[in-house]
């Protein structure tokens, strides 16, 4: 490959050259190069190029907590990808969003439940990211020896989660510490287990440089440290912004010679343009062009796109797989297990010869309610309310009404809508948020902020709303809610007897909502963020200290704590040991089912450094396991850790391991008075001794991670 890539590009003019390192790849007919643009999207299904299977948005699978889920997902996001790209060749239709290079997974930190982009993120965990990221990576790259499926990509490196309207010259200042024990671990991930082909560079600066021009993070620490073998590529437009809005150069050709120099492949955007004329200036050798050119064509040719078809496994992908019955029940596991239950005063599940039910609110009928952002189109989409009205017996009578605007008062004074709940056996209520609310820059139609959220409540109109069904009535009020954030709702949390939180769950989400509701599955989906009882309990939204955030930092009590979440049975832990073996420390528990509802278990791992709360995280999770359970089963539930688990980052960004007593919990949520409150599973303790771990350095590291 390396020689036919030398030969290729030996032969190549300049114009020809930087006309490759574009988005929007040109054409060279005379040696064969067919055009090629290499944007296209798969953030939770094929986006942006019409018919695709759509899976809950990405904050969804980060709260299914379940790794091979997400691969096979992302494994029939890759085939459809590549059945949708040749029959686009066949047609000659080389466009945006028709390739194999996908620039998905986003493994960004959603440390600040005001970035209307968190909903594609896998929540605020580094740990739980990087695993669902890995999976997702492994799941549409395939295993094979030679080609990739599709090439996917991790973004935006590195220390980037908004505010949105200043993305574009914003400076995001980080400690050592918190660079690399929360934003860096899950990219870290992705390139070394993963193998990730592909690396986007983020719109903002870390600590004074471009992320899409840093000699720090490009050059010195994916290249030279982690050994990365893939492309780099900007955000789009974000060449632009180191000379035009960042102002570290004075002109374009300066900032396309920076970015080249440390190493970015490909600009999406047109600053590369400029190349030729930064060569003339002396500012940039066209060797080092061909050096970032020949790195960024592996791509291509390991996609298989310069070989017979024959060759390529992958070149024979049916289109029939696009939106397939297998691929429409995946989307509905996806969406059942991205469920989360955070109340139920035993009004769930309901019978489905329930007399008669109201459904209102203005999500239950909206198409956006499912898809979030970044979405794909299906002719499969399932409401909340055709979900509904599937699941109930005939002799069941529905009232539906959209009942109130989702962002607004009612324009009209009259209301026809309230007094129904009194009337029949129980309310569904769906409400929140869809993509008009949040999102990125300049998609969020309805949102005052660019797409981020300003006080993460319901708006005040769906508040009000929700208070007026309850008022004066005793029957079950039942609240479903979209979105992507954590949405603060205290006062949904009193007066509400269930509540779901739904995030984007995709073309069967309306199934998905219907099935847990009327009991055909045990909820299993946990919260992959904390939701404060307020954003006043947070720091500002432009600080990227993690001090304050998340749960690993975050002192005050959370209105829902992460890993958090219900189901239809009663499960009970029990003996928790531990044995170190060699050096590894083996951690067993009992679990059992005491319920009368078949169930799947998130059971999940955290642990505490001898300086937790002091200089270290609170709690840290360092590992989750799906078990099933059958109504009275008990199972033993086994995790084996590593040095690298109990190894903590202090203030030079070096590993280290604190001398002292560890403390390692097993439960089915994160430990604490506010997951007992709210009815979680019980959580055990186990302590382990830092001298009792063989071979666990006590100083610090040489290496930097």
């Amino acid at each position: 490959m390396e020689e036919r890539i030398e030969a290729l590009v030996n032969e190549m003019t300049l114009d020809e050259k930087v006309s490759q390192l574009i988005d929007n790849s040109q054409a060279i007919p005379r040696l064969h190069v067919p055009k090629y643009h290499w944007w296209n999207e798969c953030l939770h299904g094929v986006a942006r190029a019409g018919r695709a299977t759509v899976f809950p948005q990405a904050i969804g699978l980060g709260a299914s907590f379940d790794e091979d889920l997400v691969y096979r997902v992302f494994s029939a996001c890759s085939d459809e990808a590549r059945a949708k790209y040749h029959e686009a060749v066949k047609n000659n239709f080389r466009e945006k969003n028709m390739g194999l290079t996908v620039w998905s997974p986003n493994v960004n930190i959603f440390r600040d439940p005001r970035w209307g982009r968190g909903q594609e993120t896998y929540g605020e965990d580094p740990y739980l990211t990087s695993r669902i990221g890995v999976a997702s990576v492994t799941g549409l790259q395939g295993n094979h020896p030679k080609y990739l499926k599709v090439a996917a990509c991790a973004k935006h490196f590195v220390v980037h989660s908004g505010p949105e309207v200043l993305r574009h010259k914003f400076n995001a200042l980080v400690s050592q510490k918190d660079l690399w024990e929360t934003y860096m671990p899950a990219f870290k991930a992705l390139v070394k287990e993963a193998k990730v082909e592909g690396v986007m560079g983020a719109y903002n600066r870390t600590n004074g440089e471009s992320c899409s021009a840093s000699k720090y993070l490009l050059k010195d620490v994916l290249v030279d440290q982690w050994k990365f073998d893939g492309y780099i590529v900007s955000d789009c437009s974000a060449v632009k912004d180191v000379w035009k809005n960042h102002k570290l150069v004075e002109t374009p050709e300066q900032a396309a010679a920076l970015a080249v120099k440390v190493g970015l492949n490909l600009n999406c955007g047109t600053t590369f343009k400029n190349l030729k004329n930064a060569v003339k200036q002396g500012l940039v050798t066209e060797k080092e062009i061909d050096g970032v050119l020949s790195q960024l064509l592996k791509t291509r040719f390991r996609l298989g796109m310069f070989d017979p078809q024959e060759d390529c496994p992958f070149s024979n992908i049916n289109p029939e797989v696009v939106g397939s019955e297998k691929h429409q029940k995946l989307a509905l596991e996806a969406g059942l297990k991205s469920l989360v239950l955070v109340k139920n005063n035993n009004v769930l599940p309901l019978k489905k010869n329930i007399q008669s039910l109201y459904v209102t609110g203005p999500q239950a009928s909206n198409v956006d309610a499912l898809i979030g952002n970044y979405y794909g189109l299906s002719g499969n989409m399932v409401t909340i309310l055709e979900g509904i009205s599937a699941e109930v017996g005939v002799s069941t009578k529905i009232v539906y009404s959209y009942g109130q605007l989702p962002y607004s008062k009612n324009i009209n004074s009259l209301d026809w809508t309230t007094g129904v709940a009194k009337k029949t056996d129980a309310c569904i209520a769906v409400m929140g948020y869809n993509n008009l609310w949040e999102g990125e820059e300049g998609e969020s139609l309805s949102s005052p902020n660019r797409g981020d959220l300003k006080d993460c409540r319901l708006p005040k109109a769906q508040i009000d709303f929700l208070k007026k069904l309850k008022k004066g009535n005793s029957k079950p009020l039942i609240v479903v809610l979209t979105g992507g954030s954590p949405i603060i709702i205290p006062e949904i949390y009193e007066i509400a007897d269930a509540i779901i939180y739904a995030f984007y769950s995709g073309e069967q989400g309306g199934n998905a909502v219907a099935d847990v509701i009327f009991g055909n599955v045990s909820p299993s989906g946990r919260l992959p963020f904390t939701i404060p009882y307020a954003v006043d309990d947070l720091p500002p939204f432009e600080d990227y200290s993690m001090k304050g955030r998340t749960y690993r930092y975050m002192e005050k009590e959370p209105l829902f704590p992460f890993g958090f979440g219900l189901s239809y049975s009663t499960l009970e832990y029990s003996d928790i040991s531990s044995q170190v073996i060699g050096d590894k420390v083996l951690v067993v528990a009992q679990i059992q089912n005491q319920g009368q509802y078949e169930l799947e278990e998130v059971v999940q791992l955290y642990i505490s450094s001898p300086l937790a709360g002091k200089k270290d995280p609170i709690y840290s999770l360092q590992a989750f396991k799906r078990v099933h359970l059958q109504s009275g089963v008990s199972k033993k539930v086994t995790f084996t850790l590593s040095r690298d688990n109990f190894l903590q980052v202090n203030d030079q960004g070096k590993k280290y391991l604190p001398k002292g007593d560890f403390s390692i919990f097993v439960g089915g949520s994160l430990p604490g008075e506010r997951s007992e409150k709210l009815g979680a599973s019980n959580v055990l303790k186990q302590v382990v001794n830092s001298e009792c771990l063989p071979r666990l350095q006590e100083q610090l590291l040489e290496e930097l991670n």
